[in-house]
């Protein structure tokens, strides 16, 4: 091949930078790869580990998993795809001007697009005489779960600030390491968040009968050493101590340079910022949440590697649109499945029997969202019916509401939705 054909191939690839290295970053990575496979990538990652299931940290603490299972992708993830992975430094500007971004280590890199996929950072609101405990932890990251493993004894008794799912999750994969738990939280219930007050209710039976004890509608006062003093005035004495309070989307390098920012770094529904060649993905982002029919962060695995895959598609210069995320979660603690989806508003359907409890949420004509305690058969169907706007007309949805129900589907709806004859 002649030297200036070389040369125009080489003038012709694009350089796809992605900021971060988690579900997101990797969802970007397979959509560039789905179209182009020369475009050069590189990805920036601040953790100096290959990407990993971040939700899976509870349970290697737990000993249900190990280091190598936790990882996301294959351990030549990288090298198959032909990416330039950067460990251990951030990007700390972006000059849009002269498209270079300036990193942590003082170097700089020169990009035609960017995929802002950087996360959120703990949210720790000012406490009074923090800075005197000495074994402190967060419960986000690898390291964190390393950190904290490191200081784990039978003997030792821990205070988790914070009863919504980080909070909970630490507490569950720590349990049999640990003398005792205590949870705190403002909130007058558990995962106050994503369920209601009698369904948190039934969870928090189940993690107290696993010997986890909690302290509601109250937060730590101040610290004096290893002793939480509560606005209530009751006292913890403590050996560890677990901050899990919330987190907040990664903003400021987009915020400081001029960027559409709200709770997140705000996308169209094809991952773009209100910035040209600058797109965003990922927990950082705030994009379309179809079941409130409004812009919103989604903090999830499912919708972050969605929103990456569909701004590395469209970085790359294919046409695609992400319209159907909705807010979902699906964990379990101590054998207690649970699993909840979409908005909360409308008329409540449920099915009551035994220990379970499931809630659907029906508002004009269609299923808004739903909780699952105790069962979670049919969740896809459920999830695709909120994604989907499905009418319930078109389906048995009062079939739900009996205990060995099933959704039946109309001869016409089955066609539109699977297609053939019926």
């Amino acid at each position: 091949m002649p030297a200036e054909c070389v040369g125009d191939k080489e003038e012709a690839l694009k350089n796809h930078v992605i900021i971060g290295n988690g579900t997101a970053a990797v969802g970007c990575i397979e959509g560039i790869r789905s179209i182009s496979s020369e475009d050069r990538i590189t990805v920036i990652s601040k953790e100096p580990h290959p990407v990993y299931s971040r939700p899976l940290i509870s349970y290697y603490l737990e000993g249900k998993t190990d280091l190598k299972r936790m990882l996301y992708r294959d351990e030549d993830f990288y090298k198959k795809n032909g990416v330039d992975i950067r460990y251990g430094v951030t990007a700390e500007h972006i000059d849009t001007a002269k498209k270079k971004i300036k990193l942590s280590d003082g170097t700089t890199l020169k990009y035609d697009d960017i995929c802002v996929a950087a996360g959120s950072s703990p949210f720790v609101p000012p406490m009074q005489g923090l800075d005197s405990v000495e074994k402190k932890f967060g419960f986000m990251t690898l390291d964190d779960a390393l950190s904290l493993e490191k200081e784990l004894t039978k003997e030792a008794r821990v205070l988790i600030v914070g009863a919504g799912l980080i909070g909970l999750k630490c507490a569950e994969g720590i349990k049999e390491r640990v003398g005792s738990i205590t949870v705190c939280d403002l909130a007058d219930r558990v995962l106050s968040s994503i369920l209601d007050s009698e369904c948190a209710g039934i969870v928090q039976k189940h993690l107290e009968a696993h010997g986890i004890s909690f302290l509601l509608s109250d937060s730590v006062a101040k610290f004096e050493g290893n002793k939480a003093i509560m606005k209530s005035g009751a006292e913890v004495e403590f050996d560890i101590l677990v901050l899990a309070v919330g987190v907040r989307a990664n903003i400021g390098l987009i915020k400081e340079i001029g960027g559409t920012v709200n709770r997140g770094i705000v996308v169209n529904e094809e991952q773009k910022t209100s910035l040209e060649d600058i797109y965003a993905a990922g927990d950082c982002a705030e994009g379309y949440d179809a079941s409130i029919d409004a812009n919103r962060v989604l903090a999830i695995l499912p919708n972050a590697y969605m929103q990456g895959r569909t701004a590395g598609i469209n970085m790359a210069g294919g046409t695609v649109t992400f319209d159907t995320g909705i807010p979902m979660n699906s964990i379990g603690f101590f054998g207690l499945h649970i699993m909840s989806a979409g908005a909360y508003d409308g008329e409540r359907k449920e099915i009551r029997h035994g220990d379970v409890l499931k809630r659907f949420f029906v508002k004009d004509g269609k299923l808004g969202g739903y909780m699952l305690i105790g069962e979670t058969d049919r969740a896809g169907i459920y999830t695709a019916l909120v994604r989907e706007k499905t009418p319930l007309s078109e389906i048995n949805f009062d079939a739900v509401t009996e205990k060995a129900g099933s959704i039946v589907f109309s001869a016409d709806s089955r066609r539109k939705k699977f297609g053939g004859t019926v």
